[in-house]
């Protein structure tokens, strides 16, 4: 019986270590996985991102488009070989881009945390510069050349695009990347001082005169007021050198040659010694929008000369005014709205005539003079004019003055069409008159009947989109560009080497250009 005792503890015994065992090497009970979480706080497609209470959307386009009649994707025939018209030019501009944005929400005691970045990745052609067979080279922004050392000779270089890099390259562009957290608005945004629709009232010709328009953002730290029923108002100091530096101009270098390239002399800014400071004052309703915006802009200047003891003049602050309207709602459609904004500028060119549009033109056409070979007109419109000529003078604004806007009418929810204008003038004072077109004057030559530096840009334009699935537009953009300059009679030219112009006699003439932009664009 002991022998049968001890066995059956013996088993016992056993039975309970396998047992502990076998329970030892169960699996134990994973976590719940733990899925995205959709976000309703701030609007559709937002989501938690997981293990955080920050809410994260994705979004952004991709986008096809040719420009006829232009050498680059934002700007007509205007100066330089474009302006030139001749055969060292392209004719059409083709662009693929990619556009990622990435906006984060974090609900704070303070307030809400927002960080919004968005980047655009894009392959463009264009922007040639032909230099002619007798030079033995042609170039794409500079970057290529002719190798004739060899048997055979080969294009060399890296780039056929000084923006885009290499053919398997492309560019990459940081349009916005900003932090809101109680007000404050810190980093690359649009400005306060731009209508909500920037340089597009209806339009998606980039070129367009008459306001500002900082489509791809300004650096800023910007604080915004909001006083409820849609009623807000915005303080900032934003960059001036990325986009509102139009130039300060010493008239003691100006030349008929560089005249006609439209240039009045050269360009002598110090740099940037205070951002500018911009109000604005928006109020949103449901019939539409009323903005009002103002601008600060400090002009400062190098020297006279290439050393300190030449002296130099005194910092000049320009100015900016600008009104924006939107309607809405109007009896011609649903969705059909109307757009318009008037700016006003004292030294601070570029709230007018913005960093697409530019705001230098040198353009070439023919002519019905005899004995001229061709025509040309030219026009500048810098922040302000100076001379370092019989001891210096101080700085002299450039006024300018115009307006933009658009009408754009629902056909049905697949079809709609824009009307769409600019114009805008450019007023020089006294001393920039005197030293261009008084007696002695630079361009006070022979032939020339009227001269004067003032000018204006007109622009008309008309834009329908096709819509066949939500989110898929396929759009034809047709605008013509009117220099409306103020100069007149015949003068004989030097020429350029450049531009290929032979010297010759020339008639001052107003000039045109139209452009054709054709897009397909998928947003998500």
């Amino acid at each position: 019986m002991k022998l049968v005792k001890s066995l059956l503890l013996g088993s016992a015994a056993g039975l309970i270590a396998v047992g502990g065992a076998q329970a030892a090497d169960l699996p134990v009970k994973a976590k719940a996985v733990e899925y995205v979480k959709i976000c309703s706080l701030y609007g559709a497609g937002f989501y938690y991102i997981p293990g955080t209470d920050t809410c994260i959307k994705l979004g952004g386009y991709l986008r096809a488009e040719v420009a006829l009649n232009t050498n680059s994707d934002f700007s007509g025939q205007l100066t330089g070989n474009n302006g030139a018209r001749n055969r060292l030019t392209n004719y059409y501009t083709m662009r693929a881009r990619e556009d990622l944005n990435i906006d984060t929400r974090t609900a704070t005691e303070y307030g809400v945390v927002r960080t919004f970045f968005d980047g655009v990745f894009s392959w463009t052609t264009g922007n040639y510069a032909g230099t002619g067979s007798a030079t033995g080279a042609t170039a794409y922004s500079g970057t290529l050349a002719l190798n004739t050392s060899g048997a055979t000779p080969a294009l060399v270089g890296s780039s056929i695009n000084g923006t885009d890099g290499n053919t398997s390259g492309g560019s990459l562009g940081v349009y916005y990347a900003f932090i809101q957290f109680a007000g404050f608005t810190m980093g690359k945004a649009v400005s306060q001082f731009d209508a909500p629709w920037t340089n597009y009232p209806g339009n998606n010709f980039d070129s367009l005169v008459g306001g500002s328009g900082t489509v791809t953002g300004v650096n800023q730290f910007t604080y915004t007021a909001d006083f409820g029923q849609g009623v807000t108002a915005s303080f900032s100091a934003e960059d001036a050198t990325a986009y509102y530096q139009a130039g300060n101009i010493n008239l003691a270098g100006a030349s008929v040659t560089g005249i006609t390239g439209g240039a009045y002399g050269s360009n002598a800014i110090g740099g940037s010694r205070s951002p500018n400071l911009v109000g604005m004052v928006r109020v949103d309703q449901a019939w539409g929008l009323f903005q009002a915006s103002v601008a600060a802009h400090d002009n400062h200047v190098a020297y006279y000369g290439a050393t300190e003891p030449t002296g130099h003049p005194d910092d000049k602050w320009g100015w900016a005014v600008q009104l924006a309207l939107s309607i809405k709602n109007i009896p011609t459609g649903a969705g059909d709205v109307i757009n318009i904004s008037g700016v006003y500028t004292d030294g601070a060119t570029r709230y007018n005539f913005q960093n697409l549009a530019g705001g230098s033109y040198s353009m070439f056409s023919g002519t019905n003079v005899a004995g001229a070979y061709q025509s040309v007109g030219f026009a500048y419109a810098p922040d302000t004019v100076f001379t370092s000529a019989a001891g210096g003078s101080s700085q002299e604004t450039v006024k300018t003055w115009g307006f933009r806007g658009a009408y754009t009418h629902n056909w049905d929810p697949y079809w709609n069409t824009a009307l769409y204008g600019a114009y805008a003038q450019a007023q020089f004072g006294s001393l920039a008159k005197n030293s261009l077109c008084g007696v002695g004057g630079t361009f006070a030559v022979a032939g020339v009947t009227s001269c004067n530096p003032d000018f204006a840009v007109g622009q008309v334009g008309i834009i329908t989109r096709w819509t066949p699935v939500k989110n898929l537009t396929f759009s034809a953009d047709l605008n013509w560009t009117h220099l409306d300059q103020k100069y007149a009679g015949t003068f004989a030219y030097a020429g350029s080497g450049t531009t290929a112009k032979p010297a010759a006699v020339y008639e001052l003439k107003d000039q045109d250009t139209i452009t054709l932009l054709l897009r397909a664009q998928r947003n998500w």
